[in-house]
């Protein structure tokens, strides 16, 4: 079924509050925790997201002729690139040094998180061509803000080729999942490594078994405010030690707890009855997400049992396909993650400058498919001429 586009209208919204969870979740789905309103509207009413932060909601929400919601896009205005995980510090210095005001900019994405989602969120009954409105709306409203650039990140592939189509520049970078291959216990995963491999990750468990460390899996209402003090701690202290910034305030967690109880994981180990780390988790359709970790002390091998191993123990029980454990980390590699490929989609207004980043991510794209070929060398997993 056709509409008119004169029957389609399009609002842009400065609070996600400023629609119904309902109606929004409609047109996001329910595979994936990150688009969803509840995390959304957290960011927001947190205080994690704001104009004081450097996040400007600019959500775009389409309607058909009747008022029903048929499509969404989570966009911020930004007078900066923290937060974003796809770089492009390189791009504004260059473009100031031209004489060009890089920022602000206009950025599509889950604030703070490096997971491949929806971005173009069409209700599953809109017809086809919802896609293209929300995406040639999505331009109008760089166009009004008279914005250097557009950016999509993390966006899925068919919505990232959709965008090239448009006449977004297509990027490239890659990360490192663990994929279930219908394992029953850890010990069918560890059966497909090399000797030498699943050797190591076994002596890495005994090592941490041999320190008392013991760990509980919260969710629902055993998320208790005491556990998210604890944790909100350690996440401070991960910062620190990194000499990063604390996007995420306490208030964050508190109504991450409240509104997704059952997608939020919080992955606590213990010695001797005291939590000394923590790993927070989101669980998806078919996807675990590791999202932030932190620790009171820096115990060896205790980073990999919280976050990788614990959640890959996780995926097996509950028949999930993926561990998605953050941005970066070829360390992840021996630990059975594997580089996949992620997209960014992205538009720019000068024609001299798009040309010239146009030349780069052509380039790019090429450096990411050379290096997931070498880094998947390194694989852990057994060949059948393996022991």
């Amino acid at each position: 079924m056709s509409e008119n586009k004169q029957d389609i209208h399009a609002q842009v919204i400065d609070s996600i509050m400023d629609i119904e969870a309902k109606e929004w979740d409609e047109c996001a789905g329910y595979s994936n925790p990150f688009i969803s309103h509840a995390f959304l509207s957290s960011l927001e009413q947190s205080g994690s997201v704001s104009t004081e932060t450097g996040w400007l909601p600019q959500h775009v929400v389409i309607r058909d002729k009747n008022g029903n919601t048929c499509a969404c896009c989570p966009l911020y205005l930004k007078n900066h690139s923290y937060g974003e995980y796809i770089f492009d510090w390189g791009w504004a210095d260059a473009y100031e040094r031209a004489g060009g005001k890089y920022y602000p900019k206009l950025q599509s994405a889950v604030p703070f998180t490096p997971v491949t989602g929806r971005r173009l969120l069409v209700k599953n009954s809109a017809p086809e061509e919802y896609y293209k409105f929300l995406v040639s709306t999505i331009i109008q409203v760089a166009r009004k803000h008279n914005v250097s650039s557009l950016h999509v990140t993390f966006p899925l592939e068919r919505e990232w080729e959709l965008l090239g189509k448009a006449g977004f520049l297509m990027r490239t970078s890659k990360q490192f999942h663990w994929e279930n291959h219908s394992y029953s216990t850890f010990d069918d995963f560890l059966s497909q490594l090399t000797s030498r491999k699943r050797k190591a990750i076994k002596k890495e468990r005994e090592s941490l078994f041999q320190n008392q460390i013991v760990y509980k899996l919260l969710t629902g209402a055993e998320l208790t405010e005491s556990y998210w003090d604890i944790f909100y701690q350690y996440y401070l202290n991960t910062i620190d030690r990194k000499w990063g910034q604390a996007y995420l305030a306490r208030d964050f967690f508190s109504m991450l707890g409240e509104r997704l109880p059952n997608a939020a994981l919080l992955i606590v180990a213990e010695r001797n009855g005291e939590p000394i780390a923590g790993a927070l988790n989101l669980i998806g359709n078919d996807t675990i997400f590791g999202r932030n970790w932190g620790c009171r002390e820096n115990l060896k091998f205790l980073h990999f049992e919280t976050c990788y191993y614990q959640a890959i123990e996780y995926a097996i029980a509950n028949k999930l396909r993926w561990v998605e454990a953050g941005a970066q980390g070829p360390h992840k590699i021996q630990r059975g993650y594997l580089p996949k490929e992620v997209y960014s989609a992205h538009w720019i207004e000068n024609v001299n400058f798009r040309n010239a980043v146009d030349n780069f991510v052509i380039r790019e794209r090429k450096e990411v498919d050379y290096e997931i070929d070498e880094l998947m060398k390194y694989s852990p997993y057994r060949s059948d001429e393996s022991v």
